[in-house]
């Protein structure tokens, strides 16, 4: 499948490209769905790093003052959802720790809303392990959603068989794989907290996910949920290095850096393909907006990017 990355600022060629596919000569907004059942329309919504943020920051003349919040992201996320037929809802990590309300009830309150606002999946960040392994497992039955995690092995721990390597979502007859990747525990989080967790290489078990989701189970667009961080200045694996070292990936949704992008970055890949990283911030005041437009009958996609502060029920582009 051709791979065009495209962003907010190209919207004339979109439109071009879709009148030309679509048979549409004019759109009120690059994100309505064509009406041309041979184009579809996947719209992926993404945080990371929450930390713990229910309410909006304080107006208390910080920078982020009245930003982020619960209630007004899953107001943002069931209008998105209301306007579009095909949405994934995913989270890169760190969803504990930085707020009383995690101290109070350990993370059951942050499960139980991201159940409430219908996430699909998410990852395991560092902080996830802040009150331990058997802390997260205790929580984990407040979550209607799967963790995705292929690169931590957790044979010897409560975890085992509690996380998923990946999982495959159907969407009007497209198949999205999507895997998580998890960063190094080992110095950065305390040895009691991850236990008997097995770290393993992030690029070749990446590597096998992907293959296996492209090859072997012919997903039209695979995604990683990662929390290794978008760039760093010393040499340790990050989403750009994970991109150029692998195959097969079409985007990361990156975690941990607390990295703000206003736009995506493309990366070419092994095979000088595009892989596309995409990271907002943290604490919930941005909600990633990715729609991909797949061609049916010439296998072509596109993507426009978008974030949407959260300040409302809206999204500001």
């Amino acid at each position: 499948m051709e791979e065009l990355q495209l962003q907010t600022t190209d919207r004339r060629e979109f439109l071009k490209w879709g009148a030309a596919t679509a048979g549409i000569f004019a759109l009120t907004s690059p994100f309505k769905a064509f009406a041309k059942e041979d184009l579809v329309q996947l719209t992926i919504l993404h945080t990371n790093d929450v930390h713990s943020r229910i309410e909006p920051f304080p107006m208390d003349g910080s920078r982020n003052q009245g930003l982020g919040g619960v209630a007004r992201r899953a107001a943002l996320i069931s209008k998105i959802r209301s306007e579009q037929k095909n949405v994934l809802l995913l989270d890169a990590g760190d969803i504990f720790q930085g707020t009383p309300y995690f101290n109070m009830f350990g993370g059951e309150l942050e499960m139980k809303l991201m159940s409430d606002m219908g996430y699909d999946a998410a990852t395991m960040g560092n902080h996830d392990f802040d009150n331990g392994i058997a802390g997260f497992v205790k929580q984990l039955p407040h979550a209607k959603f799967p963790f995705l995690v292929s690169n931590y092995d957790f044979a010897n721990t409560e975890l085992k068989g509690k996380t998923m390597p990946y999982k495959i979502f159907k969407k009007q007859g497209l198949k999205i794989g999507v895997f998580g990747i998890g960063l190094e525990l080992a110095g950065l989080v305390d040895k009691k907290n991850y236990g008997d967790i097995v770290y393993l290489d992030p690029i070749t078990k990446a590597n096998e996910m992907a293959s296996r989701l492209k090859n072997d189970l012919h997903c039209d667009l695979v995604v990683c949920l990662s929390h290794l961080g978008y760039k760093y200045k010393e040499p340790k694996v990050s989403d750009q290095i994970l991109a150029a070292s692998t195959r097969y990936i079409d985007l990361i949704i990156g975690g941990h850096t607390h990295t703000f992008m206003k736009v995506p970055e493309d990366v070419r890949n092994l095979d000088g393909q595009v892989t596309t990283i995409n990271q907002v911030g943290f604490a919930g005041i941005n909600l990633g907006r990715l729609d991909y437009f797949f061609q049916r009958d010439t296998g072509k996609k596109k993507m426009v990017a978008s974030v949407c502060p959260v300040i409302g029920d809206h999204c500001i582009v």
